[in-house]
């Protein structure tokens, strides 16, 4: 990782990104624990370390990385999605965009209120996304 990137990523724990990252730590302990929600609760979990340090990185469809069409990238993944939007999708998108707006309220703030919409838009469609270097 760059000395840019890890400089950045501090930064974002300590104004904003913490607080998301224990949020989706949150929504993948909860889908665990209903054992129904096992699916869901790995991508949690690895958007959960991405939220904690997103520069550096990005989400992108494993079709795009492995080029071929899996279960998460599938009709069931889009099937899981929906499901994955109403039970915790929505609120997390919220919390990834009152913070981004509040970061946006300063010019230095810019940059990781950028982050916190791409995260946003990871929280309503996580499946099937995996976490590559930039």
């Amino acid at each position: 990782m760059a000395p840019v990137s890890i400089l950045l990523n501090l930064l974002w724990i300590l104004i904003g990104g913490a607080w998301m990252a224990l949020g989706w730590l949150v929504a993948a302990v909860i889908m665990a624990v209903t054992i129904i929600g096992l699916p869901w609760a790995r991508a949690a979990f690895n958007i959960a370390v991405y939220t904690l340090m997103p520069f550096g990185s990005r989400a992108v469809s494993r079709y795009e990385v492995t080029g071929v069409e899996d279960v998460g990238t599938g009709p069931l993944g889009v099937i899981g999605n929906i499901i994955w939007f109403v039970l915790a999708g929505w609120w997390l998108a919220l919390g990834h965009l009152f913070t981004a707006v509040a970061l946006a309220i300063t010019i230095i703030g810019i940059p990781f209120a950028w982050a916190h919409l791409k995260l946003a838009g990871i929280a309503l469609w996580p499946i099937g996304k995996v976490i590559v270097p930039a």
